[in-house]
């Protein structure tokens, strides 16, 4: 339930809301019509294919008492639950206690089953089939939406299937990336090297992966790549994974690599956010999330 900032708007929800259905109840009323037993009813005046008329007669009684019982309905359920402005309900109902209720209910019955796995350490749950399934579920719950459902990633997140890591791929750093997240950060360097730099240091970083470029600017770049780029990803271009800073002598590109994409990326810079999960998840679905996407990696060494 939102908090509001002032009383006008708790107010202000309350009177539109039993406004809109007193309301309701007195169009139906009014537009309730009564026919007299012999009188005639009316048409609307609507006549199509010369002789087919629309008349205007009363409502069906089923349909007027129905209607009537759902405003009832209505009114009932903002006694019991919330809907009008702060007023919790009589029954005090909110869906963070439905939630921490369902999710304390799941804790007891599964809690054990993750304490299980906890204990042991994560390459041996890595290669348990029962700790994997539960491990895919989890993730299929929590992580497809950004790596996919087949772990495979997209532009601007990781394929979790190779063997390639920008923060490294041990079972520990896989675990704490999960738990605290990942907050990566390359810096926009079109104010400082200008255009032509931009694309000289692109054709340069072509080059450390044995990719088509122009020779002329990855030699002009490869100055500019020392001065200004070595100190993250190492004079060789072949990364630190203490910062994140990905390896650029492989053909493996997290946002693409093209020649533009890579010009785009040097231009502007790029920031991605892992989100921290451990307060959500807790340690144990943690414990299992990262033994199942290392054992993804080591399929991807196979």
């Amino acid at each position: 339930m939102s908090d509001f900032v002032s009383g006008f708007w708790n107010g202000y929800v309350t009177l539109i809301t039993l406004a809109s259905i007193f309301g309701c109840a007195v169009v139906l009323k009014l537009s309730t019509k009564r026919v007299a037993a012999g009188e005639k009813v009316e048409t609307t005046g609507h006549v199509w294919d010369e002789d087919l008329s629309e008349w205007n007669n009363p409502l069906p009684g089923w349909w007027r008492w129905l209607f009537y019982i759902t405003i009832v309905f209505a009114l009932a359920y903002l006694v019991l639950y919330p809907g009008l402005g702060s007023y919790p309900g009589l029954l005090g109902w909110t869906s963070r206690g439905q939630y921490n209720d369902e999710s304390a209910q799941a804790d007891a019955e599964y809690g054990p089953l993750f304490d299980k796995y906890l204990k042991q350490n994560l390459k041996m749950v890595a290669a348990d089939p029962v700790a994997n399934q539960m491990g895919q579920r989890l993730f299929l719950t929590y992580c497809y939406q950004c790596h996919g459902s087949d772990a495979g990633g997209g532009p601007g997140f990781p394929n979790l299937r190779d063997n390639d890591w920008l923060y490294g791929g041990d079972p520990e750093t896989i675990q704490a990336t999960i738990a605290n997240g990942r907050n990566g950060f390359m810096p926009a360097w079109e104010p400082i090297l200008g255009e032509q730099g931009v694309k000289q240091v692109a054709n340069y970083v072509l080059s450390l992966s044995g990719r088509p470029h122009d020779a002329v600017l990855a030699s002009a770049g490869k100055n500019i790549f020392a001065s200004n780029c070595a100190v993250c990803h190492g004079p060789e271009g072949k990364g630190n994974q203490t910062i994140g800073a990905p390896n650029l002598t492989d053909r493996i590109w997290l946002y693409g690599g093209s020649e533009k994409t890579i010009m785009e990326t040097i231009a502007k810079g790029r920031h991605g956010v892992m989100p921290a999960w451990k307060n959500r998840l807790g340690e144990g679905k943690i414990h299992l999330l990262a033994a199942y996407v290392y054992s993804l990696s080591l399929q991807g060494q196979k």
